[in-house]
């Protein structure tokens, strides 16, 4: 396998973890993809950008997400 590919790979992978950690495994492909093209229009600094990098921020600092449940989305609900 070349450098290129296991580059190409290793962000697949991490990407790929990035939704098991957010409770999204399960969810439609179509739904993913239109939640991320929206995520791609938010100018970045702009407080809604800010206000989900905050919140990927505490996802990062606790366990992964189950059943769409965690103490980090009662957080979220309230804030």
């Amino acid at each position: 396998m070349t450098a290129d590919r296991k580059r190409d790979a290793r962000e697949k992978i991490l990407l790929g973890g990035i939704v098991v950690k957010a409770g999204l495994s399960k969810a439609d492909r179509a739904f993913l993809l239109g939640g991320l093209i929206e995520m791609a229009r938010l100018v970045p600094g702009s407080i809604e950008h800010r206000r989900l990098r905050d919140i990927g921020e505490e996802a990062f600092k606790v366990p992964s997400l189950r059943n769409g449940s965690s103490h980090l989305e009662e957080k979220v609900r309230w804030a």
